[in-house]
């Protein structure tokens, strides 16, 4: 018996998926919000494909199971009870097939699927599946997926199809966010270096002026002007403070060039911070790496300056420690504060501390990136990395 043909698609239904697809063209090239033009993506195939759910993850995949989900948008579902579900899906399961597979996976019951690792309390039953693949460039950026196909047992080869189409808007929109946080980065740090030299060249030595000056009136005091000196004594310190104060903002906006030697240029950050600080600062390190790259050299020093810079402006720490060890096949910087830490949940705080250079840094090595931090508790930042960079990408 012959295969029953396909429905075409009318008119007015290959219409409305052209409208819909260019309204999604649209928003990539114009929206520099990314979470705007993915939540039109996971709405616009949640339409198309006639899902009763749909959800898009974006994050950092790693072998073994092991997901950094950095993004997760859905739709189907509203607010109320998007909160009743207690964690979003970690990249295990049929997502995880999805995203190591780098391939399309339909499955008629989600239940029955060998893959399936069941759904959390307060998550909504779901039935058919259909999820696809987000990837740019030869890199999994996650998935876009869709649950309980309307009126129908099973999601189609056209309905993969406008998922496959979907996906690929959004791995542009990824890849579009990610230059543009690029830009950005490289304007704040120009900015940043112009800034430090104007505090350099041109405040601390007009206040280093004014307590010269103060100096020279303290010494022509006459004999007896004690009140007078105390005042003048405290007006010195003062000064000292405010330049003491500003060479830290500079240790913050003024980045170092890396040499190439990465012992010589770690001890020259840290004879740096403790001067600018008074904080001491142990070391631990080979004595010799001369085999070490010069992009995990450069990503080794330039993530212990960042987080060297961190600690000067926020932790109020009394004592750090920078570990750098290496192995056969790893390299692992470990820079650790004993201050007040901070809410590493606050995307506001993570900003303000530039904790996305350095993870950035990181996976263009393919390296991964952790800090620990809570209020009251320190900080201690660590990278890892492979022995031999995946991506030899300049920093």
């Amino acid at each position: 018996m012959a295969d029953t043909p396909a429905p075409q698609p009318t008119d007015d239904a290959a219409r409305r998926v052209l409208a819909t697809l260019t309204r999604s063209a649209v928003a990539i090239a114009g929206e520099l919000d990314i979470d705007k033009v993915l939540q039109l993506i996971v709405d616009s195939a949640r339409e198309l494909v006639g899902a009763r759910y749909a959800a898009l993850a974006v994050g950092e995949w790693r072998s073994g199971g092991q997901a950094n989900v950095q993004r997760f948008v859905f739709s189907g579902l509203s607010p109320e009870e998007g909160r009743r579900v207690p964690q979003w899906p970690h990249g295990r399961g049929l997502l995880g097939a999805v995203i190591h597979g780098q391939e399309s996976i339909r499955v008629d019951d989600i239940t029955a699927d060998p893959r399936s690792t069941g759904f959390p309390s307060g998550h909504p039953t779901m039935t058919t599946f259909l999820g696809v693949p987000i990837v740019g460039a030869g890199e999994a950026y996650g998935n876009l997926y869709l649950t309980d196909k309307i009126g129908a047992p099973s999601f189609s080869d056209g309905d993969e199809e406008l998922s496959r189409m979907l996906a690929t808007h959004a791995a542009v929109a990824i890849q579009n966010a990610r230059l543009y946080a690029q830009l950005e980065r490289l304007a704040v740090l120009e900015e940043r270096t112009r800034i430090g030299m104007d505090l350099h060249d041109g405040v601390i030595q007009s206040i280093y002026a004014v307590g010269l000056t103060l100096e020279s009136t303290r010494l022509a005091l006459p004999a007896g002007a004690d009140e007078a000196a105390t005042l003048l004594d405290s007006a010195i310190g003062g000064l000292n403070d405010a330049i003491r104060d500003i060479r830290n903002f500079i240790l913050d906006l003024r980045p170092r060039r890396f040499a190439g030697d990465v012992q010589q240029g770690m001890a020259q950050l840290a004879r740096e911070f403790q001067a600018n600080t008074m904080v001491p600062v142990s070391m631990s390190m080979p004595e010799r790496f001369d085999d070490l790259s010069l992009p995990l050299g450069r990503a080794i020093f330039l993530t212990t300056q960042e987080a060297l810079a961190n600690i000067a402006r926020h932790a109020r720490a009394k004592r750090v420690s920078i570990g750098l060890h290496l192995s056969a096949n790893r390299v692992v910087l470990k820079v650790q504060d004993d201050g007040q830490g901070f809410d590493t949940q606050n995307q506001n705080l993570r900003l303000g501390h530039g904790l996305a250079n350095m993870q950035s840094r990181a996976e263009s090595l393919g390296g991964v990136f952790d800090i620990r931090s809570a209020p009251g508790a320190g900080t201690t930042v660590t990278l890892a990395f492979p022995r031999e960079p995946q991506s030899p990408a300049s920093m």
